[in-house]
């Protein structure tokens, strides 16, 4: 197995994957180098080149254009055939989305501090209406059994979310072990999105598979996840 691609049910000609630590990897600063782009053109026969983003856990959405590549942006989007959006992580949870007419794709990197201020809500302002028609696939984070978090984590998301509550477990004196598939999940319902899928992966113990940065204790690679709609 040389990447995953999503079980969803996406419109056929809306190609979607997210690579492994097998098969493409690369550090934050050296993704775009040619080697490595002729890696992930050769693995995955990409339409074109990917619209990069400088990641920074914002809550900064862009569309995917030739001329925002390299911004600084925690997601994209695109309406337009063939431009590749794209995320990279090694932890935080990747988010893949489209429609059920195939019109429309996005790609978000979501970390904790994204979550908690609202990257999936400020990415979805920009998506075609009813969002319940919106087919969303949670790539491979860290899970629940492995993320612990102190309290700084635990109220930010409870001031603004008490609902989030649930997506928390206590673990030592002031600490939680954090899901972060579950606070997606909760995000997205609020928004009406009942199609969910993925989220079954632990990037810290499945280490054959992926990299992690809390693992690997931050020299590591990192998983591209790419989605983009075929003419």
């Amino acid at each position: 197995m040389k990447y995953l691609t999503p079980n969803w049910p996406a419109p056929k000609h809306i190609k979607a994957y997210t690579t492994l630590r097998s098969s493409w990897g690369a550090s934050a600063s050296d993704h775009t180098d040619e080697p490595s782009m002729q890696r992930l053109q050769a693995l995955l026969n990409l339409p074109d080149k990917p619209i990069w983003l400088t990641q920074t856990h914002s809550t900064t959405v862009i569309e995917a254009t030739p001329e925002n590549n390299g911004n600084e942006a925690d997601a994209s989007f695109t309406y337009q055939p063939n431009r590749v959006c794209v995320v990279q992580t090694a932890d935080c949870l990747p988010l893949l989305i489209c429609n059920k007419q195939g019109t429309y794709v996005a790609a978000i990197h979501a970390g904790w501090r994204g979550l908690a201020g609202g990257i999936i809500e400020a990415t979805l302002k920009n998506a075609p209406h009813p969002l319940n028609d919106l087919v969303i696939w949670l790539g491979p984070a860290i899970g629940p059994e492995k993320f612990e978090v102190g309290l700084d984590v635990y109220d930010a998301f409870i001031r603004e979310h008490p609902a989030s509550r649930a997506a928390f477990t206590p673990s030592a004196e002031g600490k939680w072990l954090a899901n972060l598939y579950a606070l997606a999940r909760a995000r997205l319902s609020d928004l009406g999105i009942t199609e969910i899928y993925g989220g079954d992966f632990c990037t810290y113990s499945q280490q054959d598979l992926f990299f992690s940065y809390r693992h690997d204790k931050s020299k590591t690679g990192r998983m591209a996840s790419l989605i983009w709609i075929a003419d």
